[in-house]
């Protein structure tokens, strides 16, 4: 009885969150003239408990993100699908077979090596998985990601392998208080997004960019996935790290 109360009151908690970071969302959307049903608010669980997602999803959470496979693989193995579940952390190739089976989207291909190990577990599982290309657009070294200047050549090398659909293009901004700043790297991976989809000659609908802190800029920039950790769910642990 207890466990459904606490259930109950952290899932309230996280609609009310929700409703706010949904309202902000939407409004931002607007101001760029877009649909806001384009942008799907992905919720970051990484270092909460499977608890938590239970509750998200009991709110109304439909996309949890996970950076760590370990992480992504002990909550799937807890709860199995009762959200859409998307690897959005660094993926080592050698770990690539512990989330293929059920991951729906992986938004950190940052190399074709990368993109091929995934082709390869997905196409033996008789699926393929949607996939984003990580673009390094802040130029930090502490980054990962593939270099824009680059990101064009490995987009077209990606959407030929089997077993991967390439669905768009990911970022990590910097983390800077003025988000202004941040514009021109939400701009610049939209504008590679569009030239890839031009030469590939088709749609590439998805960019993954914003977070907490800058999610309305990346929207109004063209965000179509924004990963939202903090303002749903707190800080991540009791000393103040977001």
């Amino acid at each position: 009885m207890m466990f459904q109360e606490d259930l109950e009151r952290e899932a309230a908690a996280i609609a009310r969150n929700l409703a706010d970071v949904r309202a902000r969302a939407d409004a931002a959307a607007l101001r760029a003239g877009r649909n806001p049903s384009d942008v799907t608010i992905l919720g970051v669980t990484k270092t909460k408990p499977a608890f938590t997602v239970r509750a998200a999803a009991m709110a109304g959470v439909t996309t949890i993100g996970e950076n760590y496979v370990q992480e992504l693989a002990a909550k799937h193995d807890e709860l199995g699908d009762i959200v859409r579940w998307h690897m959005i952390g660094h993926l080592q190739r050698n770990k690539v077979r512990q989330v293929a089976p059920f991951v729906a989207m992986i938004h950190s291909v940052d190399s074709l090596r990368l993109a091929r190990a995934i082709g390869l577990e997905a196409s033996a599982l008789g699926r393929s998985i949607p996939v984003l290309l990580q673009v390094n657009t802040s130029g930090e070294e502490s980054k990962f990601g593939a270099e824009p200047d680059a990101a064009l050549e490995l987009a077209r090398a990606i959407a030929l392998l089997p077993g991967v659909d390439l669905e768009g293009l990911m970022t990590i901004a910097a983390f800077l208080d003025d988000v202004e700043l941040l514009r021109p790297m939400f701009r610049l991976l939209r504008e590679l997004r569009d030239d890839a989809a031009r030469v590939l000659g088709r749609p590439l609908p998805h960019l993954s960019m914003g977070m907490t802190h800058d999610f309305e800029t990346a929207i109004e920039e063209g965000a179509t996935l924004v990963r939202v950790g903090t303002a749903l769910f707190g800080l991540r642990n009791p000393d103040g790290v977001p």
